[in-house]
């Protein structure tokens, strides 16, 4: 009886180790497809269909920006976005996209052309500080855009237009009425 006890709990633990090695396998090979498709998304000229999975349109829009499709780039980047930052591939796809507008910014060269593209771009730097504001890179390039385009202050500041007789003259151990 012993021994048929000790051969049906060796049994189970065999049972059970042997579906966690399946399921182990199944996510592998999950693994494994995605990878495959970002891979082939890479390519400029793949098809990516509207439905693939969210890491293989982010392939695919790096590879039309590094190729030059910017519209379509930009297209893809911005169905990535979701509001609040969300998860990794919305952050990086935030990153992304501003990193490909202010590269088309700075290629604009003139401040007319360019500032609405730049200022775009500062945007969406901002929006992904506020989702992480651990993204070194993201503030960097925030930097690098305010130097392109700086901030013009709402309010200028006001000038002093009291005459220099009218000021008060501090000096110390002497009070304003001490003197003659």
């Amino acid at each position: 009886m012993k021994r048929l006890s000790a051969h049906a709990a060796f049994a189970l633990a065999t049972l059970a180790a042997a579906a966690v090695a399946a399921w182990h396998g199944l996510q592998l090979q999950r693994q494994h497809q995605l990878l495959n498709a970002v891979g082939a998304a890479s390519r400029p000229d793949a098809a990516v269909a509207r439905d693939a999975p969210r890491p293989v349109r982010l392939a695919h829009a790096a590879a039309l920006a590094k190729a030059g499709a910017f519209d379509e780039a930009f297209k893809l980047y911005s169905g990535l976005v979701q509001p609040g930052g969300g998860d990794s591939i919305s952050r990086d796809a935030q990153y992304n996209l501003g990193n490909l507008v202010l590269r088309q910014g700075l290629a604009q060269g003139q401040r007319g052309e360019a500032g609405p593209l730049i200022e775009l771009a500062k945007q969406r730097y901002r929006d992904l500080l506020r989702a992480d504001p651990q993204a070194w890179d993201a503030r960097y390039n925030l930097e690098r855009a305010l130097r392109a385009a700086p901030e013009e202050d709402a309010a200028p500041q006001e000038e002093d237009n009291e005459p220099v007789e009218r000021r008060e003259i501090s000096l110390r151990g002497m009070k304003p009425g001490d003197l003659p």
